[in-house]
């Protein structure tokens, strides 16, 4: 499956909430996700490489799976 991350993903990839979260981690979590997600929906608790807990908000689209944001905490 293709992973898409969107370029306003990436833009929050370099806030300082998202600080250690890296595209590698991004990927890796959403292929991961089991199942088909139908609509925009946050996934909760995931771990980066670094030890940063994140959220992802991802959907299925006929290219594969869009990452359409990510919520450092």
């Amino acid at each position: 499956m293709q992973i898409i991350i969107t370029k306003h993903a990436r833009k929050r990839l370099k806030d300082l909430r998202q600080e250690d979260i890296t595209v590698e981690d991004i990927i890796s979590t959403v292929s991961g996700i089991p199942g088909h997600i139908p609509s925009a929906t946050r996934f909760r608790g995931f771990f980066a490489k670094s030890g940063r807990m994140f959220d992802v908000v991802a959907k299925d689209i006929p290219s594969g799976r869009l990452v359409i944001t990510v919520i450092g905490m």
